[in-house]
């Protein structure tokens, strides 16, 4: 056992070698009986790991932390963050520890970081540890939005722990590990900008630099090409967000990774009936971060980077504010581009039209008007393009359906100018446009049974769903379908 150990991952730890101001190094609390309830194998295979190197008692020691593997060098990194607009100087990694980093088969650098393991310096009073229902809700979440093609940070694995936690009641409590190309946030660079340290700040530029956009070392300004390549990364991931309904619910700059990634998964949803204005999280009482106020909130997070980066971008403090101005001022023109290219993709149109956007934004006007199910009216209008029989699905979903065949002319009339014949349109469409979410009532369910009766199956069974969303797999479709009222999720929640 311990030669398979010593060979199983070959730690290469470059975030340990910066000061040590930059983190505290800590091993996790060990727990009192780690089970294995999931390893994602082909994850494992990913970052060139065995996963049948290790027996599932052996694993679910790995991680949850009860056993180090050699190599790794476990540490709580240090950041800062805006939270709901306020900043709060020091946070850090309350409950969470970043075991090391591995070279994955690409060559590219990830992080294996657990969620769970117990108090740390930052830990402002918590208890440092994870309930099962949030661990499972980010392995879920996570996992789908790497299957909808969207950046995101991934779940390796989730185990109990053979304890409980203590919110408003006592609750099974969980670890998860999960893997990212980087955990550096925006808040980390506000935890050393809000102390004056300069030296800090070139320094995690430079590794930042190095690690994800090597190119701009040659830059003739590195670090102004650096927030010119973040403010561009959050523009698409944003926008390909909301392409599919999702709502990240609490988008502080702490959970604003700076390789855009989707982090930390919260109390995030996906909307049913379109609504602009919807927001699940139990915490955001003020509707900051509902679904259409996420761009806005991507672009005033990336202002915060910018201020923090100010003591780099130049000597001169106004040439500094100035180039910050100018470059972070681009991210509404980014997205809009990045937003529109998409709604394109997703309404079967190969080519630009300057009325593009117009008809779009129509659309999701009468959706909202209508309540029409957002994710089922745009995989409906894909059989609509191919088949004019489809159309009636479509239709049913608004609740007067006149309201859909007015704006569908205006559609009609845009893609007689199109090329492509229609089966291509439509196929095209289906690879943008997903027949499966995770639905807030499908994922409830799939947690409720876990947590209260320890039956993993419907968590199995919603996972193998969302691995395979843009498929049309005739025996999942009962997990297409809207919730029927007395299902509707209207809350969720931290679980912190």
């Amino acid at each position: 056992m311990r030669a398979r150990l010593s060979n199983m991952i070959a730690f290469d730890n470059s975030y340990a070698r910066l000061p040590e101001h930059f983190y505290v190094r800590l091993d996790p609390t060990t727990v009192a009986d780690p089970r294995l309830i999931r390893l994602n194998r082909q994850l494992c295979v990913e970052l060139g790991i065995d996963p049948d190197a290790l027996a599932d008692d052996e694993w679910a020691r790995v991680v949850s932390g009860n056993r180090l593997l050699p190599g790794s060098e476990p540490l709580a990194m240090a950041y800062a963050g805006h939270q709901f607009g306020h900043l709060a100087p020091r946070l850090g990694d309350g409950r969470a520890i970043l075991l090391g980093e591995v070279m994955d088969r690409s060559g590219t650098r990830r992080d294996i970081h657990l969620k769970g393991t117990g108090r740390t310096p930052f830990s402002r009073g918590g208890d440092g540890r994870a309930a099962l229902g949030p661990v499972l809700r980010e392995y879920l979440l996570s996992e789908a939005m790497h299957a909808l093609g969207i950046p995101t940070t991934r779940a390796l694995a989730a185990v109990t722990t053979g304890e409980q936690v203590y919110r408003e009641v006592a609750l099974p409590g969980a670890i998860l590990a999960r893997v990212a190309s980087g955990l550096v946030r925006v808040g980390t660079f506000e935890y050393f900008a809000v102390r004056g340290d300069v030296d800090a700040l070139h320094r995690l530029a430079d590794y930042v630099i190095s690690r994800h956009q090597p190119d701009l070392a040659h830059a003739d300004a590195p670090y102004r090409a650096l927030l010119e390549g973040v403010v561009e990364l959050q523009a698409g991931l944003v926008a390909h967000w909301m392409q599919v309904g999702f709502i990240h619910g609490v988008m502080n700059t702490d959970n604003c990774a700076v390789s855009g990634e989707t982090i930390d998964f919260g109390p995030c949803a996906f909307m049913d009936a379109y609504d602009p204005d919807t927001v699940y999280s139990s915490v955001d009482q003020q509707g900051r971060y509902a679904y259409a106020n996420q761009p806005g909130i991507a672009h005033w997070n990336l202002a915060r980077f910018a201020e923090a980066l100010l003591p780099i971008l130049d000597s001169d403090r106004q040439r500094a504010l100035d180039h910050a101005n100018g470059i972070v001022s681009a991210f509404p023109e980014l997205f809009d581009g990045f937003w529109l290219a998409g709604m394109r993709r997703k309404l079967g149109l190969f080519t630009a039209d300057d009325g593009d956007t117009d008809l779009a934004r129509s659309l999701l006007d009468v959706m909202h008007q209508q309540r029409a199910d957002f994710t089922l009216t745009f995989r409906h209008l894909c059989d609509a393009v191919e088949n004019p029989d489809g159309r009636e699905a479509v239709r049913n979903l608004f609740a007067d359906p006149r309201a859909f065949d007015a704006w569908a002319l205006r559609w009609q009339e845009r893609l007689a100018g199109e090329p492509g014949h229609p089966s291509e349109r439509a196929t095209a469409m289906r690879q943008v446009n997903p027949a499966f979410i995770p639905r807030n009532h499908n994922v409830e369910h799939a947690l409720d049974a876990a947590v209260r009766e320890g039956d993993f199956s419907p968590f199995e069974t919603l996972l193998s769903v969302l691995s395979r969303p843009y498929e049309n797999r005739t025996d999942y479709a009962e997990y297409t379908r809207p919730p029927n009222p007395e299902e509707e999720v209207r809350q969720t929640f931290c679980g912190t």
